[in-house]
């Protein structure tokens, strides 16, 4: 685990304590009834903060949480499918196949290629000079790809681009020439061999280039073979400019720890990763996209099928290499035919996930116990580019958390087709320590301000159909954008109308902005997983009073509104809430903000769905909240307005990553988009009446 290290300084046992308090915090296990009663008897100060830290290491010793995961790793070795055909790691360097063997011999090419390899390789293009035997193809491209292996280890990296370029060049042939489609086996193991020698070779002779420094896009390269030169042309095929990207990596070289699926797909290509800088010509939009964030990247070249350099007539062969977004296509049209890409699209991110920057802007802990020092990171996150195409999905997190909770489900959605093509995901980042009604009121802010910019006109249709997700006081947040506030927020505060309050106006307006709201029209659907519609159980006496001195809150904040108070003696019953609430004393059952939202008037356009969790064997401290999932109750987290509810046998922190509820958010995802295509069937059916109507 990688938990922040406690200071060298007589700080260090404060630091502890205010770590081990925040677990109590994140459970909200009640430790000790003694203990407890002292609290309600108005005795806080009786405890002595040694007596906190071995009541929050009690809870340390059963669920320590909130450790920073490795998401990947650097292979020793690369990945490739050719090492143990080919003999990649032999000591005495690597060898063709036995088939190989049987071609040479049929051909009487043993001796030859016992003697000087290289002059074997001419042989076999006299050959198929002759005989355009896809074998003899075959055999080309393999014995290319063993001698550019052998010349790389010798440092000799033309002649190993050279090679390389050969075995592209026959691999591609051998795969895709019109001149073998009817006696083209894809039963037959050799065609993935094919494939695999295509693959490999193209990204050998990338890394080779990005080794140079010289891999970039919109450039032309010339690569000299033995008897001839190939000249490459470089595209972009995605939604990215020529230098978007700082530099590329490999998937080959990563292996995946900690996301549970890995989705791939097999084809022609290279899967890369794309890691993007941030550049000083970026446009406003640049603000959403998460600094070096990486993008999954398959890099194909494309070339003349007619022409080989096994044609003793060619001389030049022009190529273009071509970097597709797998997001947008998984096929490419090559040789008149439908050709599946190799993509990769869960290691690229993974790779970001790992990346300091990210995990520097997801810091649970310190989100929970200073907002204040997460703030700057606060806001909505994309990690691709915005498509006016595409229905938004806002996912939310819960307390003592961060958009690194949704990657499981993040990555198994948009490993659907059907998913990916018709929606993109979106994070909202907040400091999960503060009350969750700041938190709704920040996120309506934000996500009118990403209207703004990125549709001020209002004529993306999808982003009037935009989708929620929560997980736990996520949810939360997320229905508090589908509610007219009326009068019901501001009258748990005040009996007096808003227009008597007195003071700065920009703290009046913020105050009121935050008690006073409506709908936001551009949400359609809700999904809450997990979520204390009511309150929990584990936001008690005890919970709420470490959460009062652990959680730093925003001093700004508290003292704008301590400046109302002061300047309007009068006018509010109740500051507690404005004043000195945390995100645990939000939660607290007794709250009167759960009766307001519960009878608050709900957008008539918005159709909810809940996924909750309820344990078939909960431990001891997971019984004490009653029938659910060891955080939230059932009675708490059900919700009679909900269109669906499913039931995962799963704790709090997991629901959002079972199998059970990505299943369920892809079936409701789904429902939404038949839903929206079946009433723009019926809106377009009267227009099409009338100009039948109207033809002669």
């Amino acid at each position: 685990m990688n938990l922040q290290s406690p200071p060298s300084t007589p700080s260090a046992i404060g630091w502890l304590r205010a770590r081990r308090a925040a677990l109590v915090l994140r459970h909200g296990f009640v430790i000790g009834g003694g203990m407890l009663a002292r609290l309600r008897r108005g005795r806080e100060k009786q405890l002595s903060p040694l007596a906190i830290v071995v009541c929050a290491t009690v809870v340390c010793s059963i669920l320590l949480t909130g450790c920073t995961p490795e998401y990947i790793n650097q292979r020793r070795i690369r990945e490739n499918p050719l090492t143990l055909k080919l003999h990649l790691l032999n000591r005495k360097g690597p060898s063709v196949s036995p088939r190989t063997w049987g071609t040479l011999r049929r051909y009487a090419l043993v001796d030859e290629y016992e003697d000087d390899a290289q002059f074997c390789i001419d042989q076999i293009s006299d050959r198929i000079a002759q005989n355009r035997d896809p074998e003899l193809i075959y055999a080309a491209a393999e014995l290319s790809y063993v001698q550019g292996r052998r010349a790389q280890d010798r440092g000799s990296v033309a002649e190993a681009l050279g090679h390389y370029g050969t075995t592209v060049l026959n691999s591609y042939n051998y795969l895709l020439n019109p001149e073998f489609a009817e006696s083209r086996n894809v039963y037959d193991p050799q065609f993935r061999s094919a494939c695999d020698l295509y693959n490999e070779a193209l990204e050998d002779a990338l890394r080779l280039l990005c080794e140079e420094q010289m891999m970039r896009p919109n450039q032309t390269y010339t690569i000299q073979a033995a008897d001839s030169e190939i000249v490459i042309h470089t595209q972009m095929r995605g939604d990215w400019d020529n230098d978007e990207f700082d530099h590329f990596e490999f998937v080959s070289d990563y292996e995946i720890q900690t996301l549970r699926s890995k989705h791939t797909t097999f084809g022609l290509g290279v899967p890369m990763i794309a890691v993007r800088k941030p550049h000083a010509s970026d446009p406003d939009s640049a603000k959403y996209y998460p600094k070096e964030i990486s993008c999954s990247v398959t890099a194909m070249i494309r070339c003349d099928v007619h022409q080989t350099l096994s044609d003793s007539e060619t001389d030049q062969e022009v190529c273009v290499l071509e970097f597709f977004d797998p997001l947008q296509a998984n096929q490419v049209e090559l040789a008149n035919q439908w050709v599946p890409l190799e993509t990769d699209l869960t290691t690229p991110l993974a790779f970001f996930l790992d990346t300091p920057m990210f995990r520097e802007q997801n810091r649970e802990t310190v989100g929970l116990i200073n907002p204040q020092k997460t703030a700057k990171h606060r806001g909505l996150y994309m990690l691709e580019p915005y498509d006016p195409d595409r229905i938004p999905v806002l996912m939310v997190h819960g307390l003592w958390s961060s958009p690194r909770t949704w990657m499981d489900m993040f990555n198994d959605l948009r490993s659907f087709p059907e998913i990916r093509e018709r929606y993109q995901f979106w994070f909202y980042l907040y400091p999960s320590g503060q009350p969750f009604w700041i938190s709704a009121t920040q996120m309506r802010e934000d996500l009118a301000s990403v209207r703004s910019h990125f549709d001020p006109g209002h004529r993306h249709s999808p982003m009037d159909q935009m989708v929620l997700v929560g997980h736990s006081m996520g949810g939360l947040i997320s229905r508090m954008q589908t509610i007219e506030s009326r009068e019901d927020f501001w009258s748990i505060v005040s009996k007096e109308p808003k227009e008597k309050l007195k003071g700065d106006p920009e703290q009046r307006n913020r105050l009121v902005s935050a008690l006073f709201f409506n709908p936001n029209q551009s949400v359609r659907r809700v999904i809450t997983i997990g979520t204390p519609h009511r309150g929990s159980k584990l936001a008690n006496n005890f919970t709420r009073w470490i959460a009062g001195k652990v959680i730093k809150l925003p001093q700004r904040n508290a003292q704008n509104i301590q400046a109302l108070v002061k300047e309007n003696p009068d006018l509010f019953h109740n500051t507690d809430l404005l004043t000195t609430a945390t995100a645990i004393d939000s939660l607290d059952p007794e709250s009167p903000i759960f009766t307001v939202m519960s009878e608050a008037k709900y957008s008539r356009e918005v159709k909810f769905h809940n996924i909750i969790g309820i344990l078939k064997s909960p431990h001891l401290f997971q019984k004490k909240t009653g029938r659910g999932d060891g955080v939230v109750a059932y009675q708490s987290a059900t919700m009679p307005d909900a269109e669906s509810e499913l039931i995962v046998n799963a704790e709090h922190t997991k629901i959002h990553m079972t199998g059970q509820a990505i299943y369920e958010t892809r079936r409701i995802l789904l429902q939404h988009l038949a839903e929206i295509d079946a009433n723009d069937r019926i809106a377009a059916e009267p227009e099409e009446r009338i100009s039948l109507q109207d033809q002669p």
